[in-house]
Protein backbone atom coordinates (compact mmCIF):
# COMPACT_ATOMS: atom_id res chain seq x y z
CA UNK A 1 0.00 0.00 0.00
CA UNK A 2 1.20 3.58 -0.60
CA UNK A 3 0.34 6.63 1.08
CA UNK A 4 0.81 10.42 -0.78
CA UNK A 5 -0.42 13.28 1.51
CA UNK A 6 0.28 16.69 -0.36
CA UNK A 7 0.57 19.84 1.47
CA UNK A 8 1.48 23.78 1.00
CA UNK A 9 -1.20 24.71 -1.12
CA UNK A 10 -3.42 27.84 -0.40
CA UNK A 11 -4.18 31.28 -1.35
CA UNK A 12 -1.69 33.69 -2.95
CA UNK A 13 -1.30 36.70 -4.50
CA UNK A 14 -0.54 36.95 -8.31
CA UNK A 15 3.11 36.66 -8.58
CA UNK A 16 3.66 34.93 -5.50
CA UNK A 17 5.34 31.55 -5.26
CA UNK A 18 4.30 28.28 -3.29
CA UNK A 19 5.89 25.03 -2.50
CA UNK A 20 4.04 22.00 -3.04
CA UNK A 21 5.35 18.90 -0.97
CA UNK A 22 3.82 15.18 -0.89
CA UNK A 23 5.08 12.86 1.61
CA UNK A 24 5.47 9.28 0.28
CA UNK A 25 5.03 5.90 2.78
CA UNK A 26 4.39 2.46 2.13
CA UNK A 27 6.48 1.04 -0.55
CA UNK A 28 9.65 1.62 -1.74
CA UNK A 29 10.06 4.39 -4.68
CA UNK A 30 13.17 3.18 -6.04
CA UNK A 31 12.68 3.51 -10.30
CA UNK A 32 9.21 4.78 -9.77
CA UNK A 33 8.49 7.97 -11.00
CA UNK A 34 6.79 10.14 -9.06
CA UNK A 35 3.91 13.40 -10.72
CA UNK A 36 1.93 16.13 -10.07
CA UNK A 37 -1.35 16.93 -12.07
CA UNK A 38 -3.70 19.41 -11.28
CA UNK A 39 -7.20 19.93 -12.43
CA UNK A 40 -9.08 23.50 -12.70
CA UNK A 41 -12.73 23.41 -12.09
CA UNK A 42 -14.69 22.16 -15.11
CA UNK A 43 -11.62 21.03 -16.35
CA UNK A 44 -9.45 17.92 -17.37
CA UNK A 45 -6.85 16.63 -14.88
CA UNK A 46 -3.56 17.62 -16.27
CA UNK A 47 -0.11 16.71 -16.11
CA UNK A 48 2.66 19.39 -14.85
CA UNK A 49 5.88 17.61 -13.85
CA UNK A 50 7.59 14.04 -12.80
CA UNK A 51 10.09 13.00 -11.96
CA UNK A 52 12.08 9.83 -11.63
CA UNK A 53 12.81 8.57 -7.84
CA UNK A 54 16.20 6.77 -8.46
CA UNK A 55 17.83 8.77 -11.20
CA UNK A 56 16.55 12.29 -10.72
CA UNK A 57 15.09 12.71 -14.22
CA UNK A 58 12.69 15.22 -14.86
CA UNK A 59 9.47 15.65 -17.20
CA UNK A 60 7.24 18.39 -17.52
CA UNK A 61 4.80 19.54 -19.56
CA UNK A 62 5.07 21.12 -22.73
CA UNK A 63 2.00 23.88 -21.69
CA UNK A 64 4.04 27.30 -23.29
CA UNK A 65 1.85 28.51 -19.65
CA UNK A 66 3.80 26.72 -17.50
CA UNK A 67 7.37 26.58 -18.92
CA UNK A 68 9.96 27.88 -16.44
CA UNK A 69 7.61 28.35 -13.85
CA UNK A 70 7.55 25.27 -12.13
CA UNK A 71 9.96 23.08 -11.09
CA UNK A 72 10.12 19.31 -9.71
CA UNK A 73 12.98 18.01 -6.90
CA UNK A 74 12.80 15.22 -4.67
CA UNK A 75 14.60 14.65 -1.48
CA UNK A 76 14.62 10.98 -1.42
CA UNK A 77 15.78 10.83 2.71
CA UNK A 78 12.53 12.90 3.48
CA UNK A 79 10.86 10.26 1.00
CA UNK A 80 9.51 13.80 -0.59
CA UNK A 81 8.36 15.10 -3.74
CA UNK A 82 8.01 18.75 -4.29
CA UNK A 83 6.44 21.31 -6.60
CA UNK A 84 8.33 24.87 -6.63
CA UNK A 85 5.86 26.72 -8.41
CA UNK A 86 6.82 30.91 -9.20
CA UNK A 87 4.88 33.76 -10.60
CA UNK A 88 1.87 32.48 -10.05
CA UNK A 89 -1.10 33.52 -12.65
CA UNK A 90 -5.09 33.37 -11.91
CA UNK A 91 -5.40 30.53 -14.01
CA UNK A 92 -2.69 27.80 -11.88
CA UNK A 93 -5.68 28.07 -9.26
CA UNK A 94 -6.71 24.50 -8.87
CA UNK A 95 -6.19 21.33 -6.88
CA UNK A 96 -2.86 19.86 -7.38
CA UNK A 97 -2.40 16.11 -6.94
CA UNK A 98 0.52 13.97 -6.50
CA UNK A 99 0.83 10.86 -8.18
CA UNK A 100 2.95 7.21 -7.76
CA UNK A 101 3.70 5.84 -11.28
CA UNK A 102 3.89 1.80 -11.02
CA UNK A 103 4.21 0.45 -14.51
CA UNK A 104 5.61 1.37 -17.77
CA UNK A 105 3.15 3.81 -19.01
CA UNK A 106 3.73 7.50 -20.03
CA UNK A 107 4.86 9.61 -17.26
CA UNK A 108 3.03 12.41 -19.13
CA UNK A 109 -0.56 10.21 -18.62
CA UNK A 110 -2.87 10.14 -15.55
CA UNK A 111 -3.60 6.59 -16.44
CA UNK A 112 0.11 5.40 -15.85
CA UNK A 113 -0.02 6.70 -12.04
CA UNK A 114 -1.76 4.00 -9.62
CA UNK A 115 -1.74 5.96 -6.50
CA UNK A 116 -2.72 9.27 -6.17
CA UNK A 117 -2.50 11.72 -2.76
CA UNK A 118 -5.87 13.76 -1.76
CA UNK A 119 -4.95 16.85 -3.31
CA UNK A 120 -4.26 20.58 -2.14
CA UNK A 121 -6.16 23.17 -3.08
CA UNK A 122 -3.72 26.49 -4.54
CA UNK A 123 -5.92 29.36 -5.32
CA UNK A 124 -3.91 32.62 -6.60
CA UNK A 125 -6.57 35.85 -6.94
CA UNK A 126 -6.20 39.31 -6.11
Amino acid sequence: QVQLVESGGGLVLPGASLRLSCAASGRTFSGRTMGWFRQAPEKVREFVAAINWSAGGTYYTDTDALKGRFTISRDAAKNTVYLQMNSLKPEDTAVYYCAARTGTGSPYLSDSYSYWGQGTQVTVSS
